[in-house]
């Protein structure tokens, strides 16, 4: 006996549309059993977890700090999954974008001017892009898998980041921890509301990408040639569209807007290079751009939901005295009943014997005898 997936011939618009909510509940039941195991009470646990990090105004502005990286990297994704190609190297982009953008700031510490917040934006999002365009080199010459070369990229950019923070920039005045120079005002990201939390540009910069990307996606013939290439690369070539420029595109769109959300991390946020500057926003962002399926203004919602549970699992470790592990595996177990719901929808399960003959099998006619 085995169990086959036997593609549905139309999906239900209805439960296309609940899917993210399906998945959410069973996350939240899934995450109770969870809690009950560690002899947590689950109601207490879910109000740690959810309402307790947005109870107060400055607790909404960290929200939206959180917030801002993970909608911008699912945007781009959302794009490269949309075109059928995929990145999984998001992580890697944001810290090359970080560490691009931090040229100016770290080699000039003493160089202040309105452009330099500008050109650190502009060197982030070219690093990202470029790093992105590694993968897609590698996919369109070679014909490589784009999931095992982005992601291993991570890895690169992860020990180079370490290596530039505790060698050739490392701040001479910091006491020999592994950082840069704190950046200086003009390279660093204005706050919104100075007066009521820290929330900065960066948000508006993840709300301004999803709107655009929107647009690109649903009104302009980029994004309808994203669309054929993904669902019918043979029905893009006879359209005339290129699959190795899509490759490009989608590759280096995203790796861009993941390196605007790696600066604006750095500029923002943290205001200085250091060994880690993300707790792992490129690989949440694959969990947002599903969660919002594929659609950016969808992701932004998602982006919002993803970010309370980092807020709720930090409040979780210290109110609950679990580990951060336990924390993120909310993230985990939303991802699984995410693509779990959106695979029962366009897929059913069937039974099947071991000596059941192939569905599509046709019974070979039998031979009438002569009269």
């Amino acid at each position: 006996m085995r169990l086959e997936l036997v593609k549905r011939p139309q999906r239900s618009a209805l439960f296309s549309a609940l899917s993210p909510f399906i998945a959410f509940v069973l996350t939240m039941i899934a995450g109770g059993i969870m809690f009950a195991l560690l002899g947590i009470n689950p109601f207490t646990a879910f109000n740690t977890y959810f309402v307790s990090p947005i109870s107060e105004v400055w607790q909404l502005h960290e929200l939206t700090i959180k917030a801002a990286p993970l909608i911008l990297i699912a945007v781009g994704l959302a794009v490269c999954y949309r075109a059928n190609i995929w990145n999984i190297g998001a992580e890697g982009q944001f810290i090359l974008g970080g560490i691009a953008g931090s040229i100016i700031p770290v080699m000039f510490p003493t160089f202040e001017s309105p452009i330099v917040l500008p050109l650190c934006l502009l060197l982030g999002m070219v690093g990202g892009a470029l790093y992105a365009a590694i993968p897609a080199l590698l996919k369109t010459r070679f014909n490589t898998n784009e999931i095992l070369t982005s992601l291993m990229l991570v890895y690169v950019a992860q020990l180079f980041l370490d290596w530039m923070v505790r060698g050739p920039w490392r701040d001479p005045q910091g006491h020999g921890f592994p950082q840069t120079v704190l950046f200086n005002n003009s390279a660093t990201l204005p706050e919104l509301f100075p007066d009521s939390g820290r929330a900065n540009w960066g948000f508006v910069f993840a709300l301004v990408a999803a709107v655009a990307v929107w647009l690109l996606m649903s009104k302009m013939l980029k994004g309808f040639e994203v669309r054929v290439l993904g669902s019918s690369p043979r029905a893009g070539r006879f359209a005339g569209f290129s699959f190795n420029r899509m490759v490009f595109f989608a590759f280096m769109l995203s790796g861009a807007l993941a390196g605007l959300a790696g600066i604006s991390e750095v500029t923002g946020a943290i205001n200085q290079l250091q060994p880690t500057i993300s707790p792992g926003y490129g690989f949440t962002a694959i969990i947002v751009a599903f969660l919002g399926r594929l659609n950016p203004l969808g992701i932004v919602a998602a982006g919002l939901v993803l970010a309370l549970t980092y807020l709720g699992g930090e409040a979780a470790q210290t109110a609950l005295g679990i580990s951060d592990k336990v924390a993120r595996v909310f993230q985990g177990m939303l991802l699984f009943f995410v693509l779990g719901c959106d695979t029962l929808i366009h897929y059913r399960i069937r039974l099947v014997g071991l000596g059941a003959p192939k569905p599509d099998a046709v019974p070979a006619p039998k031979l009438e005898e002569a009269h």
